[in-house]
């Protein structure tokens, strides 16, 4: 009896040439026994990157692609004419055809369609193994595929549609791989993120970290990748959580933000086990460096920056890259002292001059910076770069799994190969993909630029996506938590709306928030309200209709009302309305202005009480308050826009070019007298004009200011 597992997210082109010629076996022989198992993971062992598994019955488990080729070639007959030479060897070829760039397929595949030029199988005269990997390759490689159905190469294209033709057992197997991945999809939409990862080796232990630089306030991305660290160590794994500051660039860091980053984790629940500093390790890291440069696996430069960018972009190697190991030790001791010698110098990893991955192009690891560092002040002049001390510091702090954002992969081979030269433990990596959202700038050198360029008040603005900003605006914790969350470790990259982030709020805020009342100031109407008490009075109401919990307020009633100038345009003469919290009314008398150039504004209004009438009936229902009977509260309400005018900025796009000129509003209102009582940071409900936070609450004598707080239904940002 034999089992094959396969991995479902992994490349198709490896996984499905072994799943057809399984299925092929059986076909050819019933006494065949082959169990095939999909598993919901990329690569089913952190030894190997493929994505298959064959186990045999008193054989040694196989989880190369082409031993198990071979293994299953055992026991097919090939029939005279035919040799187990020559359908070996177009199994080993149709590896050429698994990877996924068109360059590297394309000369495999004029190969291919050379050799096929009067033939209809690939070996011999009848279908072989070699046919059905070889068309597995190609069925499961999208670029392969996609040349094929256009027909870009005549001999392959009428080969594979023949074999597909003419073997109905094979759409059925491709189906069975490709619908348990469409299963996937749905659970996934169904449930939210899929946190099965398979990250390798969680027996032995969970250790993550987080590891901000302390030169900014965190923004959503950062908070993505403090989430995630966070749920992986705590909830998935009963692991520990590191959290370790970035501190190498004094140029930049100060402990303002230090301090700032530390309260916005406990702000977002996230507890760290332990918090280290990279500074902690500058001795460390320095005598790695050492070693580095003794093994000759380093060099100092003082290659001038623009030239140094020159050559790693065009694959030229430094004129200094051959210095000798005395020499490049003497500059470092230079450079350790900070003087005008020392500042000329770098120091960068010989890995290589013309890598394809120009991540991999002699790196710069240390720099020189008299400047005083916030933590160790003078004492060091020289500073290692983040890709040098990150993996280094990982593994000497015991970091059994980094979970990096998608934009550090081409540095990967860079992590692994500083941990390889020093002879240190390798961490496993887990890429993600980082939180992108439409109009919305995350880097940190842009929006330190927008503060100090005078563009948003500072980094806790309500328009910055900082966890600050985004705090300050309205959202709460419970719903940036489950946001984030959602959109778990996928590697998909892709441009999120915020509408759907501000929805999930309103989720929260909405059986909370207590009811209160506003009326714009600018051209408000007074009406009179006929058949109301001649003296004004007060009514208890609850502030929230479906939940009790939030008590009661006082609703002062009165003969005398205020209505926002929009409601009163939309009455007609005699039109029955509902006064919300009060009753029915008809409107007896609409006055206009007297202002020939707008005529349409009303200054003036008298309404009828009629409360036996049905409020399920009338068109309008408004809002209002009472002139007496209450103090009215002063409060300005800001709502906001996006910074930026273009939904995605490319690379070489001027920000300046699509800053929004207008990205705040005001509106000067009334409210009920219900709202002296609120404190700052209170969310609350204005009816029929949105949720709000109270940024400034109300003093006697000075104006509350409240943030609109989006839904997620608006056309724009808010």
């Amino acid at each position: 009896m034999s089992a094959l597992t396969i991995a479902s997210k992994a490349n198709q082109a490896e996984t499905l040439p072994a799943l057809l010629v399984a299925e092929y076996a059986k076909q050819s022989d019933p006494n065949v026994k082959v169990d095939i198992e999909f598993k919901d993971v990329e690569k089913l062992s952190s030894e190997v990157t493929s994505g298959l598994e064959f186990a045999s019955t008193g054989k040694s488990t196989l989880k190369d692609s082409k031993d198990i080729l071979h293994s299953f070639l055992e026991n097919i007959k090939i029939r005279q004419g035919e040799t187990q030479e020559s359908v070996q060897e177009w199994i080993d070829r149709a590896g050429a055809l698994t990877p996924t760039d068109f360059k590297s397929v394309e000369g495999p595949l004029l190969e291919l369609d050379a050799h096929l030029t009067l033939r209809s199988y690939v070996v011999g005269y009848t279908l072989t193994p070699a046919d059905i990997a070889v068309w597995g390759a190609l069925r499961g490689n999208k670029v392969a595929y996609a040349a094929i159905k256009k027909g870009a190469m005549l001999n392959v294209t009428r080969w594979f549609k023949f074999i597909e033709e003419t073997n109905s057992w094979i759409a059925p197997a491709v189906q069975s791989l490709n619908a348990h991945a469409q299963e996937r999809k749905v659970a996934k939409s169904k449930e939210g993120a899929n946190y099965d990862i398979a990250l390798p080796d969680t027996d032995k232990g969970v250790v993550t970290r987080f590891p901000p630089e302390p030169s900014g306030y965190l923004h959503i991305g950062h908070a993505k990748a403090a989430l995630l660290n966070d749920y992986f160590a705590h909830e998935m794994y009963q692991g520990t959580l590191i959290c370790r500051f970035d501190d190498t660039n004094p140029s930049k860091e100060r402990e303002e933000f230090q301090d700032a980053i530390f309260e916005d984790l406990a702000l977002m629940g996230i507890k760290p086990d332990k918090t280290s500093y990279t500074s902690n390790y500058f001795q460390e890291l320095y005598d790695q460096c050492v070693k580095l440069l003794k093994a000759g696996k380093a060099y100092s430069d003082d290659t001038e920056r623009e030239t140094m960018q020159h050559e790693r972009m065009h694959g030229i190697a430094s004129k200094r890259r051959d210095a000798s190991i005395e020499e490049n030790l003497a500059r470092f001791e230079e450079m350790k002292k900070g003087n005008e010698e020392g500042v000329r110098w770098c120091i960068r990893a010989k890995m290589s001059v013309d890598n394809p991955n120009k991540a991999m192009r002699d790196p710069v690891i240390y720099r020189c910076n008299p400047q005083a560092h916030h933590r160790t002040g003078e004492k060091w002049k020289i500073y290692p770069t983040y890709d040098f001390a990150c993996p280094i510091v990982d593994s000497m702090e015991g970091i059994t799994h980094a979970l990096r954002t998608i934009e550090y992969r081409d540095r990967n081979p860079q992590y692994n190969w500083m941990l390889d030269a020093l002879d240190l433990r390798r961490v496993h990596i887990w890429d993600f993909a980082r939180m992108n959202f439409i109009r919305t700038l995350l880097s940190k050198r842009k929006l330190t630029k927008f503060v100090e360029s005078g563009v948003v008040w500072g980094w806790d603005d309500p328009r910055f996506p900082t966890i600050r900003g985004i705090r300050r605006r309205g959202m709460t914790i419970d719903a940036l938590r489950e946001f984030i969350l959602k959109q778990g470790p996928s590697r998909n990259i892709v441009n999120l709306d915020w509408t759907l982030f501000w929805a999930t709020n309103k989720k929260y805020i909405d059986p909370v928030a207590p009811r209160h009342t506003a009326v714009a100031k600018e051209n408000m109407v007074t009406a009179t309200v006929k058949g109301a008490r001649v003296a004004p009075y007060t009514e208890d109401k609850p502030k929230h209709g479906k939940n009790p919990e939030l008590g009661t307020k006082k609703v002062a009633y009165s003969s005398e009302i205020l209505i926002d100038q929009a409601d009163a345009q939309a009455f007609a003469q005699d039109e029955e309305i509902t006064l919300m919290n009060w009753g029915n009314a008809i409107v007896r008398s609409i006055t206009h202005s007297l202002n020939p150039l707008n005529r349409s504004l009303v200054t003036g209004l008298e309404l009828e009480l009629h409360l036996q009438g049905d409020v399920k009936k009338t068109k309008q229902k408004i809002t209002w308050l009472a002139t007496a009977g209450q103090e009215l509260i002063p409060i300005e309400l800001l709502d906001f826009d996006y910074l930026i005018t273009k939904d995605k900025l490319e690379e070489d796009d001027n920000v300046d070019d699509f800053l929004n000129p207008k990205t705040l509003f005001r509106t000067e209102t009334l409210a009920d007298g219900n709202v002296a009582d609120l404190k700052e940071d209170d969310i609350i409900q204005f009816e029929r004009k949105g949720y709000f936070r109270v940024d400034t609450a109300f003093k006697h004598g000075e104006k509350a200011v409240m943030f609109c707080i989006p839904t997620g239904k608006e056309g724009k940002e808010k």
